[in-house]
């Protein structure tokens, strides 16, 4: 299945994706939120399905896809997963995953234009594929780590690169508001299959700069699972990008980093795409209270 966040109207409620239809949920006794549909397990999955037969339709090109998720408990991520990307950046591979977070308001929605920030012209883009959580889970094994797994996403793990490297931990340059674009829906795990063979291409500017497959992925999406939980509960709802490929404009030569007008589009064999373009922040971005 297809699980979205739509707005349609004045009201934001869940949907299932069939075809160029959405299936709207949200006049059904489902849960009425992402993560708490998840917490429901097969059971409501199943429900969700059934109630998708008869319920109401709209067009995707009238609706508004939001985040599948629109405040996740976490977003974890993971840098230096692909031997390219390593040597791109000139770096070692690493011994043990490297994990950072993006705070959870960067959760933007797939084709809403996200922000070049204000204080910094080096913003970059990195498509990865996301793992999102459908059960709580510490200690989790990596041969049962795929039970955990409600299904996957597209993500876009935007970067301010100045302020990513001027310190040895990455938050403040990848937790921006609008800098984590999910979607454009979770697919769930049986219909993506093997989350180790999908095709993952960014584009930007209809230029082709990213190419990759995730069986090239160093630690996989078990391994990570069984590395996170060791320190930590991973909750339902939380999402882990796995990592980008070789190609991110700061290690072009020279660097082709992200220009207000620049449009960005990742796909993933099996799941979809996403696309949106840079704009600058806008001045209203300020605010107390």
């Amino acid at each position: 299945m297809k699980l979205s966040t739509f707005t349609e109207g004045e009201s934001t409620r869940l949907g299932i994706v069939l075809g160029t239809e959405i299936a709207d949920l949200g006049g059904t006794d489902l849960p009425k939120d992402m993560i708490a549909l998840l917490a429901a397990g097969g059971e409501g999955l199943a429900q969700a399905a059934s109630a998708a037969e008869s319920a109401p339709r709209f067009a995707l090109s009238v609706i508004k896809l939001e985040s599948p998720i629109l405040r996740p408990p976490k977003i974890l991520a993971v840098g230096l997963n692909y031997a390219d990307h390593v040597a791109e950046a000139g770096m070692k591979t690493p011994e043990f995953p490297m994990i950072f977070n993006k705070q959870a308001t960067s959760a933007h929605a797939p084709y809403e234009p996200f922000h070049r920030p204000r204080y910094s012209t080096a913003l970059d883009y990195e498509g990865e594929l996301a793992i999102v959580i459908g059960k709580n889970c510490r200690h989790g094994p990596r041969d049962r780590a795929h039970e955990v797994i409600a299904g996957y996403t597209v993500c876009n793990d935007v970067s301010v690169r100045d302020w990513q490297l001027r310190v040895p931990t990455f938050t403040m340059g990848k937790s921006n508001d609008t800098h984590c674009p999910l979607g454009p829906w979770i697919v769930t795990s049986d219909e993506v299959g093997d989350p180790h063979s999908l095709d993952l291409k960014t584009w930007v500017n209809g230029e082709l700069r990213q190419s990759t497959n995730t069986k090239h992925l160093i630690f996989d999406c078990f391994t990570l699972i069984e590395h996170l939980s060791t320190a930590f509960t991973l909750e339902v709802g939380d999402v882990i990008a796995t990592g980008t490929s070789g190609g991110v404009g700061i290690a072009m030569k020279p660097p082709k980093l992200l220009v207000p007008g620049d449009v960005v589009k990742i796909a993933i064999d099996r799941i979809g795409e996403i696309e949106a373009s840079v704009i600058e922040e806008p001045e209203s971005t300020a605010h107390i209270g």
